[in-house]
């Protein structure tokens, strides 16, 4: 038996997966990577546009991170949250100088999820109030909030958490506000937002949540004025802003906040993935100074056994001091500018199947239509044969409902991504 075979087997036998039915499924089974590339026992290579899930954005076993994993667990491979650790601390300080004023403190998680579940505590415990604002359009995590707070339909099977509402996000290729243009959509959006927090009412509403830049939803690049508009009802009303950077964060727009772009500065920030690229589990929440003082002589009433863990921490130094000294949210920011945005361009204008490409950085969605006239979302069907023909020609695909996300790490080369464009556009001849 093939190691390969082998790999496939234990998994097959023993493994249970998250959002799948378990019978049908026949996972890629992956050996190694390097940068932008990864590969199985057998020799096979693909070029890795998922980012395995929109995380590994310094590419894959990038030494400086590797190395920094390995010293850390030669020195203290675990340790307390309760204790104060120095790679722990260091690691807070990186991610507060990103962040800028007024962010103060780092709580540290397991990961996106849980990061999202304790800035909604903190929300709550701040203002006294109870109701999450989210869009419909939102994925924030599959812990007990989280779940709830996110807008598709992995929250039906999962409402036990109390105290959500929520509210359509501006999305001008399918907008719910009869709306023309990016400016009509951002107001008409934001109208629409007041009307829910009056309807709930204000005194009730502790914290709005959103994705700066909402992912798996669709990579929806916000309208003109939005998020500073949602900052100012925020404001208006009393109630905090969490900004989910779990996927958006750290390069993947080709800034190191997504947040930056947009003329807003959240009270939250909540991140993981990029922080570290997935070597070790880890997130967190960048707190500002006015939340983290209610702490002072309170107690906060949450906690993990991993908060901190020094792996993580070490490989959160790994991480953003070699994107800082090799430019990589740079090199994001460039290829997206000069490689992808041209070059996605051209594959719609050659290919019906793509009704709309949007994104920035490394952040990409192609949106697929049957027909672009009306926008009929491509069926299921073609999403699973598309990602076949990309697999064949050694392209490993991030999909969601009718759309191929072009996701690169953010250390992609301009060959890297003139290889990927000649194989969508090959995959997309084969299935039209």
């Amino acid at each position: 038996m093939s190691t390969n075979q082998r790999a496939h087997d234990l998994d097959r036998q023993y493994v249970f997966h998250s959002w799948s039915a378990q019978a049908a499924l026949d996972p890629l089974v992956i050996a190694g990577g390097s940068g932008s590339e990864v590969w199985d026992f057998e020799g096979n290579r693909y070029l890795d546009f998922s980012s395995q899930l929109v995380n590994v954005n310094i590419g894959h076993q990038h030494p400086a991170v590797v190395k920094a994993i390995q010293d850390q667990a030669a020195t203290l491979a675990t340790v307390a949250p309760a204790a104060a650790n120095l790679t722990r601390g260091e690691a807070a300080e990186r991610i507060l100088a990103r962040a800028g004023e007024p962010f103060s403190k780092v709580f540290f998680t397991n990961g996106g999820a849980d990061a999202n579940e304790n800035a909604i505590r903190m929300a709550r415990l701040h203002t006294g109030r109870d109701t999450v604002l989210s869009t419909y359009r939102s994925y924030h995590g599959n812990t007990g909030a989280a779940i709830v707070a996110t807008g598709d339909w992995r929250r039906m099977p999962n409402q036990y958490a109390r105290g959500h509402v929520h509210f359509f996000g501006p999305y001008l290729y399918r907008s719910e506000f009869w709306a023309s243009t990016p400016e009509e959509e951002s107001a008409r959006a934001l109208h629409h937002l007041e009307r829910v927090i009056q309807s709930e009412g204000p005194a009730t509403i502790a914290a709005i949540l959103l994705e700066t830049v909402p992912g798996t939803a669709g990579i929806m690049i916000p309208p003109p004025g939005y998020l500073a508009g949602v900052r100012a009802l925020a404001d208006k009303y009393g109630i905090v802003l969490i900004l989910d950077e779990v996927m958006c964060g750290f390069g993947r727009t080709g800034r190191w906040f997504a947040f930056e772009g947009y003329d807003v500065v959240p009270d939250l920030i909540t991140f993981a993935k990029g922080v570290n690229s997935g070597y070790v589990p880890v997130g967190g929440v960048a707190i500002s100074a006015e939340i983290a003082a209610d702490f002072d002589e309170n107690v906060f009433p949450g906690g993990l056994t991993y908060s901190g863990h020094p792996l993580a921490a070490a490989s959160i130094i790994g991480a953003l001091d070699a994107m800082e000294s090799e430019g990589i949210v740079e090199n994001a920011r460039r290829v997206g500018a000069e490689a992808l945005a041209p070059g996605l361009a051209e594959l719609q204008e050659k290919h019906p199947l793509i009704g709309e490409v949007r994104g920035e950085g490394v952040f990409w969605a192609l949106e697929l239509v049957a027909d672009r006239g009306t926008r009929e979302p491509v069926a299921p069907a073609l999403i699973g044969q598309l990602k076949k023909e990309l697999l064949a020609r050694g392209l490993l695909p991030f999909s969601a409902d009718n759309r191929i996300h072009v996701v690169p790490p953010c250390v992609v080369t301009d060959d890297e991504v003139a290889r990927a464009l000649a194989i969508y556009d090959e995959a997309f001849s084969a299935v039209r």
